[in-house]
């Protein structure tokens, strides 16, 4: 009976053994087709999904007559998995997502055959995914930064012309969350408008939600009526920009937008956005698996552990939109492609200086900004999540519905 089951057992390793091994040579082979699927937290109505969304055009232009493409859209987290498993049903080989939902790794270690390819999110990072699991987002930290430095030639043309005086020069930011996220992004802007204007401070809303157009745009006005004269946002409607467009009174509010040109929405008050460009990851990716290659060893960026993958303005994963040159100030464009090109030389140490920051969850978790931070160096999700002492202040927002 013992050698019965010693047999049993040696055979049944064999087996697996050749399954896995040939498992493994057919995800090595090249192949002429594949079906790809997209899941989206919304839909192309907000920018956040529609720049996404572009990827899917780069693809079929890319890879004609090779590629067949589903979309899901309006998938909320708590409903994922039967719109994820639909995807799989239609027998997806690879499947990219912008949501936040953590049912992608988890159908990942039940699907090794399919690929799953998920907009990295700090709170959510695996450490130890599957194979077939893959993180990715562009550095777009260094887009705030050059953002914030057209929001600071406008504050310092402004200054310079007696428009306003120097302690006037107050900047606002809607955001989603204290997420590192967005203290990352909203930091990288502030300190870039410090570069051009170091008179400049900030006041930050949070919304508590990321696709409130309602809570969005009275977080503007809120700011526009404490004084802001430059808004940003990381949220992922076109309230702020239109906050900032329909704002009446002595001076006139800028806005520096995010994913999507809001010049035709705010044509009088928008300066510039600042986008992730998704096109180069998922294009890439797709790229691997028709080469029969890993997408880590395909795709040009910064490969991180646990199969994580960032870049910026270097790879084109982050690019500036396009600039409103009448409302700009004069050397604006010359200035951020300074900016641009120095990033791509490695040259730019965004968080650093005389500052201290402090952890909005833990005041005992501070950082010297004189010992410099570096951004996405183990991740490609944002990490930098203090908020700087005397120069940000966080305001409370009253949800409308409370009021």
């Amino acid at each position: 009976m013992k050698r019965v089951w010693i047999t049993t057992l040696i055979t049944a390793a064999i087996v697996l053994a050749v399954f896995f091994r040939f498992r493994s040579m057919d995800k090595s082979m090249a192949r002429d087709a594949l079906t790809i699927g997209f899941l989206f937290e919304d839909d192309e109505s907000t920018p956040y999904t529609y720049n996404f969304a572009l990827t899917e055009e780069a693809l079929l232009q890319q890879y004609p007559d090779k590629l067949t493409i589903y979309e899901m859209n309006n998938v909320s987290e708590s409903d994922t998995e039967e719109p994820l498993a639909d995807l799989i049903r239609k027998g997806c080989d690879i499947i990219f997502t912008n949501s936040h939902s953590n049912v992608f790794l988890k159908m990942a270690a039940h699907h090794p055959e399919v690929e799953f390819c998920q907009v990295s999110y700090l709170e959510r990072a695996p450490k130890d995914p599957p194979a077939n699991y893959h993180t990715f987002k562009g550095e777009i930290y260094q887009g705030r930064y050059v953002s914030g430095i057209v929001a600071g030639m406008k504050l310092r043309e402004l200054i310079d012309h007696r428009v306003i005086s120097a302690d006037q020069a107050l900047v606002g930011y809607v955001g989603a969350n204290a997420s590192a996220a967005v203290i990352s992004g909203y930091t990288a802007f502030l300190l870039g408008v410090r570069s051009v204007a170091p008179e400049a401070t900030m006041q930050v809303r949070y919304t508590n939600s990321w696709g409130n157009y309602a809570e969005e745009k009275a977080c503007a006005k809120e700011l526009i009526d404490d004084g802001c004269l430059i808004i940003s946002q990381h949220s992922d409607t076109i309230g702020p920009a239109i906050a900032c467009e329909e704002a009446v009174g002595s001076r006139r509010v800028y806005f520096i937008g995010y994913n999507y040109s809001m010049l035709d929405i705010a044509p009088t008050t928008a300066l510039i956005s600042t986008r992730i460009n998704w096109e180069p990851y998922v294009t890439e990716a797709v790229g691997a698996l028709l080469a029969g290659k890993t997408i880590e060893s395909y795709v040009e960026g910064h490969v991180h552990d646990n199969n994580d993958i960032s870049a910026g303005f270097d790879h084109d994963w982050v690019e500036m939109m396009e600039l409103n040159r009448p409302i700009a100030a004069n050397g604006t464009e010359a200035k951020m492609a300074e900016a641009i090109e120095a990033f791509k030389k490695g040259n730019v140490n965004v968080f650093s200086g005389d500052y201290v920051g402090i952890s909005p969850a833990d005041p005992e978790d501070t950082w010297d900004l004189r010992n410099v931070f570096i951004e996405n160096a183990a991740s490609s999700s944002p990490n930098f999540h203090y908020v700087l002492k005397d120069i940000i202040t966080i305001k409370e927002h009253v949800p409308l519905s409370d009021r």
